[in-house]
């Protein structure tokens, strides 16, 4: 093809994905049903990762459940099952020879059920054994959630050698992993959907948390990577969504604050919030989500403005030093459990 028109269609196609993301916007795309499908999600002993569990067992999908905390884990399965009951007792109760909706004529709800195993996603046999046992005792997984974090609360120059390899290896590393144990089916199924819950400080960074941010930033750039090939491949039926929140109220990030008088206009996520925002982004195959939408923005500023137009806005915001009443929190804590521990 002439480059001169080649070069046309693409202007077109560029503006036409305009205009479909506006549409996006306008009209809330229909959910794609995951009912009977396997869902795996890491972290899923606590926080997102828990809350995530319980919206995929709403829809009722396959759920396998890692977590290095036993358990924690468990009581998700617990939370799953309690789920799971619920809905085999509406349909009991429902009248029968009824015709349900497309969906809930999927799976019988006596096949419902969850699995948990505890992994430890920072070590790489640890992740490849697990995955082993999943395809034989469950099946092949079609959704997987890499949701698992850490975070070690040190400044740089304080923080141990040993704290800042674990960051990166469960924040990071595990991605590649676990997508390199179960992308394989999906390639060959050309069906899938990986999810990366990264965070908002994958996109931009602030002081006292540099492993943190590298190690999200390093989740960031493989998702994306990742998601090119997948194009590249024409694998269209696995699908990909990057989930940044901003600071979510998990207790993971206790202390943080930015300035008095911003704060009530950029408050902390409720976690259920950003686990509903992520579920509709993940169910509508969007490629991104960014929570709060200001978070979109501050990213595209990050790209044009320079670096010390940037700090400035930092420090009017409180951003630069935000988590430094944070890491002293953490400080203070691991003070008093070695003075505890006559250490």
């Amino acid at each position: 093809m002439n480059i001169l028109l080649e070069f046309f269609v693409v202007t077109f196609r560029v503006l036409w994905a305009f205009v479909l993301a506006a549409a996006k916007w306008l009209v809330r795309p229909k959910e794609k049903s995951v009912a009977g499908q396997v869902c795996l999600i890491t972290g899923a002993g606590s926080g997102l990762g828990r809350l995530f569990a319980l919206e995929f067992a709403r829809r009722r999908a396959l759920l396998v459940l890692w977590d290095i905390n036993t358990q924690s884990n468990e009581e998700t399965a617990g939370m799953v099952r309690h789920i799971y009951r619920e809905m085999t007792e509406e349909a009991a109760a429902a009248a029968p020879g009824v015709a349900g909706d497309g969906e809930k004529d999927v799976l019988p709800h006596c096949n419902l059920q969850v699995y948990t195993y505890t992994c430890d996603v920072g070590k790489r046999e640890n992740v490849y054994l697990t995955a082993e046992r999943v395809r034989k005792e469950v099946g092949e997984v079609s959704v997987l959630v890499n949701n698992a974090g850490v975070v070690s609360g040190h400044h740089l120059l304080e923080c141990p050698d040993e704290l800042i390899e674990r960051t990166m290896m469960v924040n990071c590393h595990a991605h590649f992993w676990t997508t390199k144990a179960f992308l394989p089916k999906m390639l060959e199924m050309n069906h899938g959907h990986i999810v990366t819950v990264a965070s908002s400080l994958g996109l931009f960074s602030t002081a006292g948390v540099e492993d943190y941010c590298a190690s999200k930033f390093g989740a960031v750039g493989f998702h994306e990577s990742l998601s090119h090939e997948l194009k590249a491949a024409e694998k269209d039926g696995i699908k990909t969504t990057l989930v940044c929140p901003y600071l979510v109220d998990t207790g993971m990030f206790r202390g943080c604050r930015i300035r008095k008088e911003i704060e009530p206009f950029l408050p902390p996520l409720k976690p259920e919030y950003c686990v509903k925002q992520a579920m509709r982004a993940i169910l509508t195959d969007q490629p991104m989500i960014c929570t709060p939408r200001l978070m979109y923005m501050v990213t595209f500023m990050k790209s044009i403005l320079p670096f010390e137009a940037v700090v400035c806005m930092y420090r009017f915001l409180g951003a630069d030093k935000c988590m430094y009443p944070f890491i002293a929190q953490r400080k203070q804590a691991t003070n008093n459990n070695e003075a505890k521990n006559g250490i």
